[in-house]
């Protein structure tokens, strides 16, 4: 039986910037193999499926390497494709069930809002040759699950940091995050992700990473209600709102490519 997939642009309401998620619908159980597999071949940073429960949706999210935990723009692009195809009414919450609790999505002013877990970081010393493969120095804020949060200087060093990705790769953590405070208007504060460990050089916008830099920068510039710009190649706007042990992610999304894809009973028998 075939399955709707949907490419979404997240965290943008412009097509190709932003972050492009692919979102399977679920029309049958399907093998984690067999996810695993079009979640390769589609070779994007996330690869999000969707499937109907009792009390909402089942979500799940996958790199071309592996599973993940946490995923704000895949959970963004699920949210987008259900009322856009109205599966689910605009005026509606969603409720999505994920290996991370339960996720909720709204409309709210033309937006995309998201209620995710905020990631407090803590303290750690940094893996060795971290700042050596992004070619900066910086202060390490800590991590949270091996996710190392790095503040630099000004956002000009940001923008402008070329890492050897080769080099960070073999670095002891599951991913990097670069982040200033925003010298524009604009924004209050930058940043970039990096995520060799999941196939994933730079990964555009990541909304996930905010629920670390959401409290950071919350807590720094006083503010419960930010914005925040990932300078990346495409680029994105999150809006992160704290919420006590919650974080508020804001965005919008564009469909770019909308088809079917094969069930699993025409897919790999590895």
């Amino acid at each position: 039986m075939p399955h709707p997939i949907t490419v979404v642009d997240a965290f943008t309401a412009q097509p190709f910037s932003g972050n492009p998620a692919a979102v399977c619908i679920l029309t049958a159980k399907a093998p984690e193999s067999w996810m695993r597999d079009l979640a390769r071949e589609m070779n994007l940073s996330e690869t999000a499926f969707v499937r109907r429960d009792d009390d909402g949706w089942g979500l799940r999210w996958f790199t071309p390497t592996i599973e993940v935990d946490l995923c704000g723009h895949g959970t963004l692009a699920s949210a987008h494709v259900l009322w856009e195809s109205g599966q689910v009414p605009s005026s509606d919450e969603i409720r999505f069930f994920t290996r991370s609790g339960l996720l909720t999505a709204r409309l709210v002013d033309g937006a995309i809002e998201l209620n995710f877990p905020a990631c407090k970081i803590r303290d750690a010393v940094p893996p060795e040759g971290l700042f050596s493969a992004l070619g900066c120095d910086g202060e390490c804020l800590g991590e949270h699950a091996r996710k190392y949060v790095i503040e630099l200087d000004s956002e000009l060093t940001v923008r402008a940091l070329d890492p050897n990705h080769e080099a960070l790769r073999r670095v002891d953590a599951r991913s990097i995050c670069v982040t200033a405070r925003s010298e524009s208007e604009s924004y209050d504060f930058v940043s970039r992700y990096f995520a060799p460990a999941a196939g994933i050089k730079e990964d555009p916008v990541t909304g996930s990473a905010h629920c670390m830099l959401g409290p950071h920068w919350s807590s720094r510039l006083g503010k419960r209600d930010l914005i925040g710009y990932q300078a990346s190649a495409r680029g994105g706007v999150v809006r992160v709102g704290m919420d006590g042990e919650r974080v508020r992610l804001g965005g919008h999304a564009v469909t770019v490519l909308q088809g079917h894809v094969r069930g699993a009973e025409a897919g790999s028998t590895r």
